[in-house]
């Protein structure tokens, strides 16, 4: 079923934030394979090279999703490790047909591959991340990422801004709203069981968003002549409730932080890859954490990922539960309504978890600090 924006009820869709221009690195790589400008090259404290355990890749949870939807309580649990340790685990027997995985796979690598002319044509505007180019870019000082993105708002339908879905390659409208409706049915379940291990009614969590909102984010990951010196994407963490991630199955690139290492996730074949975000960290307390993550680069392969954040309507307002604070577990966060905590967010560049600070009660940010320099 083709998209057509005439059978779309239109509303006048949000602005997230603005992003400056900054070149285009898949060009760059075709017009000269062996140059790093300077602009991408980060030290090595920034690539923090002596923290990388990959030993610990086999550690990261995998969640049987049939299990999980069954209603496993062993399952349950082991969500309940991995939100509360890692913050990341990997779901299979999703339902998610492997034809559908390698049609929207084909389909982004065919829209990577036109020429820059027919990719323009979908440029991000100045003041908002839909479309194509790079968001998170708000000074000409900072370091940039060795990536080229894809930002398209899937759900509310009526939030799309049809002008940056790419005409071309054929098929490509059809193919991701087949792919994010199906990672939207795999959402909701998980958001279903994250509102039981929060100790909540089964469709608590779906309820407090009010409408869950789906963008969907395709990374190109160009080669590089000196990975070691540049990041495809900076140290942060989501904002959102949930990301759900479909990795390459032949190219890892995914790090995320374990207890101050660094952290590979390698690819499961077909599988894909979810993190907790913000949302649930502030709604937890603090119990299931937001976890850093960045993309690092290939010499030889390029690599594409394709992220679907879930997050709140941004009228929503977000704060700890009752049950979740007691004498043990004082309030870290204050309430924050979620549209102005993603723009703020926005409007920083990529540093770790630094933003989740303006969400902290003044108290617990100036105690924590103080350990930090102790």
């Amino acid at each position: 079923m083709s998209v057509n924006i005439d059978d779309i009820e239109m509303e006048e869709a949000p602005t997230y934030a603005p992003s400056l221009p900054v070149p285009n690195v898949q060009e760059m790589v075709k017009m000269n394979p062996l140059e790093v400008p300077t602009k991408y090259v980060r030290n090595e404290e920034e690539m923090e090279k002596v923290n990388y355990m990959p030993q610990l890749s086999s550690e990261i949870p995998v969640i049987d999703f049939t299990l999980l939807s069954n209603g496993s309580m062993e399952e349950l649990l082991k969500l309940e490790i991995a939100c509360k340790e890692w913050g990341f685990f990997q779901v299979v027997n999703h339902g998610l047909q492997k034809e559908l995985i390698q049609r929207m796979r084909n389909v982004s690598d065919e829209f990577f591959n036109l020429p820059i002319e027919e990719k323009e044509k979908y440029a991000m505007p100045s003041n908002d991340i839909q479309g194509y180019g790079h968001a998170y870019v708000v000074s000409e000082e900072q370091t940039l990422d060795w990536s080229d993105s894809l930002i398209l708002m899937i759900y509310p339908k009526r939030y799309r801004k049809l002008q940056f879905w790419p005409k071309t390659p054929h098929g490509f409208n059809e193919i991701i709203e087949a792919y994010s409706s199906e990672v939207k049915r795999v959402g909701e379940e998980l958001l279903s069981s994250l509102s039981l291990i929060m100790g909540l009614e089964k469709h608590a969590l779906f309820g407090m968003h009010k409408e869950l909102l789906q963008c969907s984010r395709v990374n190109y990951y160009p080669t590089c002549n000196t990975p070691d010196q540049v990041l495809g994407l900076s140290s942060h963490s989501d904002t959102g409730t949930i990301t759900i991630l479909m990795q390459d199955d032949d190219v890892p690139g995914l790090e995320i932080r374990n207890k101050g290492n660094w952290v590979p996730v390698i690819p499961i074949s077909d599988a894909l890859v979810v993190n907790v975000g913000d949302v649930i960290e502030i709604l937890s307390n603090g119990k299931y954490k937001s976890v850093e993550h960045r993309a690092v680069t290939n010499k030889n392969k390029r690599r594409t990922s394709h992220a679907s954040f879930l997050i709140p309507r941004d009228d929503v307002e977000i704060e700890p539960f009752d049950h979740m604070i007691d004498a043990e577990n004082t309030k870290i966060y204050q309430k924050v309504k979620f549209g102005d905590y993603l723009r703020q967010s926005m409007k920083r560049k990529m540093e770790g978890k630094t933003h989740i600070d303006v969400a902290k009660i003044k108290e617990q940010l100036i105690e924590e600090q103080i350990k930090e320099n102790a």
